[in-house]
């Protein structure tokens, strides 16, 4: 193939994309239980030690120390992405039955107390929620807890980023699936690609670097579109992030429509033989990469080809309250009903830390999830 700095597909998208731009700069350029005392016994052979003592409530039988916690703060998203839920949609809990600000505080908390010193806030899409500023504000205010990172479809993003970075927001994850307007309203179900750029811009402007796009290639739709992406780190601070396609309750998944990392990956060798490999966290999901020269980097979320379980420091509370200790797990502790019961944080933590403790060393393998009941992605926090 023959090499082409961006093509004129992107060209295209970027010029069109300037429609939207508040700043009216074009997108090439920035814009101005189980007892503790079993946990602690195990070995621990995945992570290295920390310097100060980790929670044991935290703190699985496999050694895995979990400070990441993702909180879904609404079910309700104002697309309909194909890989995330069915067409039909999805039947969403009653508002009563989700959590309070207070309770996502209140849980927040008392796991950065124990040692979380990360919080992503998904959804659905997070950024409907009408207090989601007030939310990343009251966050910043927990002590020990260094990054607040948000995974939104980028409708809402320009508009409310501004607010977010004052609130304290530190991270940004935007999902973007194709460089093509059309085609976005085929796989979303709905209109905004240009929203979507705008917001790429916003972020950019405001100094976050890098800002991660997320991109989740299915055969069929959008694997002829992986140099386009790239092409897009040469000029901007963006980490694109190719995510294989996962199977999720309702989303129609098959083995035929996953792109492997290492057929994306063979694929940009043969566009960029240089293309270089990135040191990574011992906790890192993703496989990073760097064309020598460029702004920005290009990273592959390998969760089903190859997976990364073993260093897992991941956590997730659905916005009806519930505990996940593995993204592909269908266990689930209600967190929600101990709070609601009165429970003391003393009874929470033994609550956490028996799910924590029982997590397995590994998820079932791509074939077996496929067959497992599990929530849709929408209703998990994706």
């Amino acid at each position: 193939m023959a090499a082409q700095p961006v093509s004129r597909v992107v060209r295209r998208v970027l010029r069109a994309s300037v429609r939207s731009c508040s700043s009216g700069a074009p997108v090439t350029q920035p814009c101005p239980g189980e007892p503790v005392v079993e946990v602690l016994s195990r070995p621990r052979p995945f992570l290295g030690e920390h310097a100060a003592p980790f929670s044991a409530f935290l703190t699985d039988s496999f050694g895995r120390r979990h400070s990441y916690l993702r909180i879904s703060l609404t079910e309700r998203c104002n697309l309909r992405c194909q890989y995330c839920m069915p067409e039909e949609g999805v039947p969403l809990t009653p508002k009563a039955d989700l959590l309070t600000t207070e309770e996502i505080l209140t849980l927040a908390r008392l796991f950065v107390k124990e040692g979380v010193d990360k919080i992503r806030l998904t959804g659905g899409e997070p950024l409907i929620r009408p207090d989601v500023v007030d939310i990343v504000a009251q966050l910043r205010q927990l002590e020990g807890l260094t990054t607040i990172g948000i995974t939104t479809n980028g409708i809402n993003l320009a508009r409310l980023l501004p607010q977010l970075q004052k609130a304290g927001l530190s991270a940004i994850n935007i999902s973007l699936d194709t460089l093509v307007p059309a085609k976005f309203e085929f796989i979303v179900r709905r209109k905004g690609f240009h929203k979507v750029m705008e917001g790429i811009h916003k972020a950019i402007e405001l100094g976050y670097s890098p800002v991660k796009v997320n991109c989740v290639v299915m055969r069929g739709l959008n694997e002829d579109e992986l140099l386009d992406f790239v092409a897009l780190t040469e000029g901007l601070p963006l980490d694109v992030r190719f995510i294989e396609y996962m199977p999720f309750d309702g989303n129609k998944w098959n083995f035929k429509k996953m792109v492997s990392y290492k057929e994306m990956l063979d694929t940009l060798r043969q566009q960029w033989p240089e293309l270089e490999k990135l040191p990574e966290e011992e906790s890192s999901t993703a496989k990073a990469f760097k064309i020598p020269g460029f702004r920005g980097q290009v990273s592959f979320i390998t969760s089903m080809s190859e997976h990364f379980c073993g260093t897992c420091n991941r956590l997730r509370i659905t916005a009806d309250g519930n505990l996940k200790v593995c993204l592909f797990g269908n266990s689930e502790v209600s967190l929600r009903d101990h709070l609601r019961a009165g429970a003391s944080e003393e009874e929470l933590l033994r609550v956490i830390g028996a799910a924590v403790g029982r997590k397995k060393r590994q998820h079932a393998g791509m074939f077996n999830i496929s067959q497992m009941k599990n929530r849709p992605m929408i209703l998990i926090g994706g």
